[in-house]
């Protein structure tokens, strides 16, 4: 029998009361899924992350998280609150909301401290994480004196060293080089493999066909405009292009101008077709 991690009941979300986010979310997430949740700018997809993180609490609706509501007073029962935050890893889009410690060593120990794990097995898991991640040599080096990519790295490094259940993703790729991003996307599909259930949340379709089973489309209107598993929602243009998440591109052939729909899923992840 499937698990179910997370169940949103008619969930909605305004920032100062004032503008909306959410309005009417309903979702069943089971362990093990690999989610995708795509859509423009300012549709909800980083609200639903916080959401989902116990960061953000409904304004109507319930959250379930492992069977019981998620809510400040749920957060505030000690055993709850350390059982959640161990079992979830939410990456920020914007890393330096992560990194606020004066070295990447400290940075990726930071959580597991938190958690109360030991140090002798802190450092085994900084020693595993900083070789997957190709990080080694960043270790004793401020987070602010790196790259955008190397941050961001650091990032999921912090995450994964709490050995969460459940990885919530925020544009993980976003303003990354090609290499950068084929990196990371290894990292995931290593995750995946392992049976962590991952929440991506991204207007990045480049990175979808690869990670995610399941795709659910968010709309102008901060509802579900449509979900389905990933090849159905990718396969459909019109879905994608009423929701802007393609881009129309124009050329001419001598006096005549053409336009064509285009999502380059070889080019941003570095893969070559045979």
């Amino acid at each position: 029998m499937n698990e179910i991690i997370f169940e949103l009941k008619d969930v909605h979300y305004s920032y100062l009361n004032r503008y909306p986010a959410m309005c009417g979310i309903d979702m069943t997430i089971q362990r093990g899924e690999n989610i995708a949740v795509v859509g423009a700018n300012g549709t909800g997809k980083s609200t639903l992350l916080y959401l989902l993180d116990g960061l953000l609490f409904p304004d109507k609706g319930k959250v379930m998280a492992f069977g019981q509501e998620l809510s400040e007073q749920s957060l505030i029962e000690e055993q709850f609150s350390h059982s959640f935050r161990s079992k979830v890893g939410l990456v920020f889009q914007n890393a330096d909301i992560q990194l606020f410690c004066p070295s990447v060593r400290e940075d990726i120990s930071f959580g597991p401290l938190q958690l109360g794990i030991d140090e002798d097995e802190i450092k085994k898991r900084i020693t595993n994480i900083s070789g997957l991640l190709d990080i080694q040599q960043l270790l004793d080096r401020s987070p602010h004196q790196l790259s955008i990519g190397e941050k961001r790295r650091v990032a999921i490094a912090s995450v994964l060293a709490i050995e969460p259940d459940v990885l919530l993703l925020d544009e993980p790729t976003a303003g990354l080089d090609p290499l950068t991003v084929r990196h990371i996307v290894d990292i995931l599909l290593e995750a995946k493999s392992r049976g962590n259930t991952i929440i991506t949340a991204t207007h990045d379709l480049h990175i979808v066909a690869e990670m995610a089973d399941i795709v659910y489309v968010l709309g102008r209107d901060k509802k579900i405009f449509a979900s389905g598993n990933a090849s159905d929602i990718l396969s459909d243009e019109e879905l994608l292009r009423n929701n802007n998440l393609i881009h129309i591109h124009s050329h001419k052939h001598i006096n005549v101008i053409h336009n064509h729909s285009h999502l380059h899923l070889e080019h941003e992840l570095g893969i070559v077709s045979p």
